[in-house]
């Protein structure tokens, strides 16, 4: 049996996960956080819990892509804080999808995703950015970076969405475009990386799965290509914009689907 036939899906199915893939590029390299509508797509052609299988790998896909396009452009002292609390993170999300349903996981990651983009709206109107992103040497920032490590953790590992959440991080620390992308970019491919043997533990990941994904992994260059085009038209405000409403989209997609 072929993987299209395991899952019952038809040829405008394809198309909509070769869309969602393409979007994945797009997101890696242009706009975080967008790739939380991929997450949509991927849910409603396959079943949920294949579908974060599936997508993981073009996920990692793009996060490669990413890191070769923007990787002068990295802020390791952020990495290096946000990393111990993101395993954390992880393995939370691992705990919890073993008895969670997905109504649960919906409903908590979408509340979660509106909370940071009021959050993040809201102090962003009440303060000044720093042009570096430097709040992660204050106690405050410091706990910050933990308590969105968790929830980025958390998010990602049971439903691929940790971008909107590590985004409104990276906004409210005062990234520029370059920098938040360069960071964004290695955050993601060590994350997703370490997450495989987890998926793959909870049957996430398998032949299937893969098969599927080497049919969609393609689809993510282009998409990779067409973002490293656009963000060098894009300017900062309007990039933190994009960041947010894409934010907002992915929660309330996951609150009413």
């Amino acid at each position: 049996m072929d993987t299209m036939t395991l899952w019952n899906i038809t040829g405008g199915g394809f198309a909509a996960l070769a869309f969602a893939a393409l979007l994945v590029g797009f997101s890696k390299t242009a706009v975080s956080g967008a790739n939380t509508v991929s997450l949509a797509i991927f849910a409603a052609v396959l079943p949920a819990r294949a579908s974060t299988g599936v997508l993981l790998p073009i996920l990692i896909a793009g996060d490669v892509l990413a890191v070769l396009t923007y990787r002068r452009h990295a802020h390791w002292p952020t990495l290096w804080r946000l990393f111990p609390a993101v395993a954390a993170g992880v393995v939370f999300g691992t705990v919890f999808l073993m008895w969670a349903d997905d109504g649960i996981v919906r409903t908590s990651i979408g509340a979660i995703l509106l909370l940071m983009a009021g959050v993040t709206v809201w102090r962003r109107r009440t303060a000044e950015t720093e042009e570096e992103p430097d709040s992660v040497t204050t106690r405050a920032g410091r706990v910050k970076a933990r308590s969105y490590g968790v929830l980025g953790g958390f998010t990602t590992m049971v439903a691929n969405a940790g971008g909107p959440v590590m985004s409104m991080y990276l906004l409210s620390a005062g990234f520029r475009k370059l920098g938040f992308l360069g960071t964004s970019a290695f955050f993601f491919l060590i994350v997703n990386v370490s997450k495989v043997p987890f998926s793959v533990g909870l049957g996430l990941i398998d032949g299937p799965s893969l098969l599927l994904d080497a049919a969609l992994v393609a689809f993510v260059v282009p998409g990779a290509f067409l973002g490293k085009w656009a963000v060098h038209r894009i300017n900062q405000r309007l990039f933190e914009q994009l960041v947010i409403a894409a934010t907002v989209v992915g929660g309330v997609q996951l609150l009413l689907r």
